[in-house]
């Protein structure tokens, strides 16, 4: 095609799925770097590999400071995401509230339907449950988000606790449950409730092995009139 060439040249970026010849150059950004360390802090030092995962994070969350609300994260774990987010927005002088969802005790797995237990979701969680890749230890998280009095911690299942949020219009939204059902039913809880220019970003959305969560996010944009954009990250945006 006109105007591009390919090159038989090693990779400038190759993690987490992603691999690229062009141009990652937000990766040595002195603010991306400091985000992407207390990223790390929340994972006590633990490095994922996912630095562009995280530069789509960061964008999406600094654009979704133009729409009115609160951001919400459901299924936060260690809190790197949301940490690295809190950091680079600084997040005390934006008078906001952030809401962190999630179980703090694994994954509910009677919410994997039969599709996914077939496809072996419901067998990697308790791996990754067994191994102890899933945070327990809710005081850890407390002492995580202390620094940011505006970071509010809802532990429950989702969808259960969510009619328990305070939040009446929302600007930014991530959803990284890594479950078809509950990322279905946090969309649609909270559709109405995103303001005008929201970001919507699902982690996983186009990641190998969770088609059931893409079916699904799929399935409620049609019926409010959104498409997804997908990412070779793996994840995905929908803006309000």
């Amino acid at each position: 095609m006109a105007g591009y060439q390919v090159f038989r040249t090693r990779s400038r970026y190759s993690q987490d799925g992603l691999a690229t010849l062009h141009n990652d150059h937000f990766r040595h950004d002195p603010g991306f770097r400091a985000a992407y360390r207390r990223g790390l802090q929340a994972g006590n030092g633990v490095d994922p590999g996912f630095e562009w995962r995280v530069h789509i994070a960061l964008w999406a969350a600094r654009t979704a400071l133009h729409a009115a609300g609160d951001f919400v994260e459901c299924g936060v774990n260690a809190g790197f995401i949301s940490s690295a987010i809190m950091h680079r927005l600084d997040w005390n002088a934006t008078g906001r509230r952030f809401f962190l969802v999630d179980t703090w005790a694994g994954p509910p797995f009677d919410q994997y339907d039969k599709t996914e237990i077939a496809r072996g979701r419901q067998k990697l969680a308790e791996a990754s449950v067994a191994a102890g890749a899933y945070v327990t230890d809710i005081e850890r998280v407390r002492a995580n988000f202390a620094e940011w009095p505006g970071a509010v911690i809802v532990q429950g299942m989702v969808p259960d606790v969510l009619p328990g949020i305070p939040v009446d219009q929302v600007a930014f939204l991530h959803l990284d449950m890594n479950c078809a059902y509950p990322e279905q039913a946090a969309l649609e809880y909270f559709w109405e409730r995103l303001a005008p220019g929201a970001m919507v970003l699902f982690d996983d959305y186009a990641y190998r092995g969770y088609e059931q969560q893409a079916a699904a996010i799929d399935r409620v944009a049609s019926n409010v009139g959104a498409t997804v954009l997908s990412l070779p990250t793996g994840q995905g945006i929908i803006v309000k």
